[in-house]
């Protein structure tokens, strides 16, 4: 695996976005779980049949990039692969020097917001920590932990360690970065209505954000066409944040599902909608409406 890794990694990155947009349709039709999945939770959100066919490639080209963005030599930024819009909210965040919860949810290409970052401020800022759950194959996991400890970025896992681990980020004035719109292990989460179904949501970036005082920005990294690269898309989150002692945490988990919807109906053709969002923990009782177990 590691050697394939490294042979598509020197490929042209619109060369491997060709190749993932095949896989991505392949996918589709050898799945019928993911098509189901993916027209089911896309006409929840109200996205049109052709903005989810859109979807399916580009999570073609998302699988395909992944060589390309951790192989890459340390020593080879992404350049003039890469574009911002809306730093000035990094800017202002870093004079209130509390640290930064960056929250992306699964749109666009979301591993190179935190490369992004790590690049143009991890020498003068610190490094951002990244969650991440580990991956249940053992044979890939030596490959994704490697691929993700690059310079100005480092990893914690979704354990008590590795939420520590981020506040202990933040009380040093560094950045986080989290996707909350992955769905969080039992008894870390509360139910919270996602594009109006509930959905089993962290609490998470709301604890970091109301423990710490760090600010909170919203980041997602938009696919460019024929591999022209990126651009990382940020925004301040534009609203008081509910305390989380008030409803154990369902108002302020609320009001990001709703952040993370208004990001992902910018671009719903790159949204991960074959993404199992609504799945239900298996020892969590569900309210009337929501996930089905599988």
């Amino acid at each position: 695996m590691l050697t394939l890794f490294r042979l598509l990694s020197r490929w042209p990155l619109g060369l491997l976005h060709v190749l993932g947009a095949g896989l991505g349709w392949l996918t589709w039709l050898l799945s019928p779980t993911y098509r189901r999945r993916l027209h089911r939770n896309a006409a929840q959100a109200g996205v049109a049949p052709a903005q989810a066919r859109a979807a399916v490639a580009e999570a073609g080209r998302m699988v395909m990039e992944l060589p390309w963005l951790w192989m890459r030599p340390a020593d080879r930024p992404l350049g003039d692969k890469l574009r911002w819009q809306g730093e000035a909210c990094i800017e202002e965040a870093h004079r209130r020097g509390k640290g930064i919860v960056f929250l992306t949810p699964h749109l666009g290409c979301f591993e190179v917001t935190a490369q992004g970052y790590a690049e143009r401020y991890g020498a003068t800022h610190g490094p951002i920590t990244v969650l991440y759950r580990p991956p249940r194959k053992a044979a890939i996991r030596p490959l994704v932990e490697a691929a993700r400890r690059r310079p100005g970025l480092a990893t914690a896992p979704a354990t008590l360690a590795g939420v520590r681990q981020m506040i202990r980020a933040l009380r040093q004035g560094q950045a986080v970065g989290l996707l909350p719109d992955q769905v969080p292990p039992e008894g870390m989460g509360v139910w919270a209505p996602f594009f109006g179904r509930p959905a089993y949501t962290m609490t998470l970036a709301a604890r970091l954000a109301q423990q710490t005082g760090a600010s909170i920005v919203l980041a997602w990294g938009e696919r460019l066409r024929r591999g022209a690269g990126y651009v990382i898309h940020l925004e301040p989150f534009d609203e008081p944040l509910p305390d989380l002692a008030a409803d154990q945490g369902q108002s302020a988990a609320t009001a990001i599902n709703r952040a993370m919807e208004r990001l992902i109906l910018r671009c719903p053709g790159q949204y991960l909608w074959g993404y199992h969002r609504y799945k239900q923990p298996r020892r969590e009782a569900a309210p009337a409406g929501a996930a089905e177990s599988s």
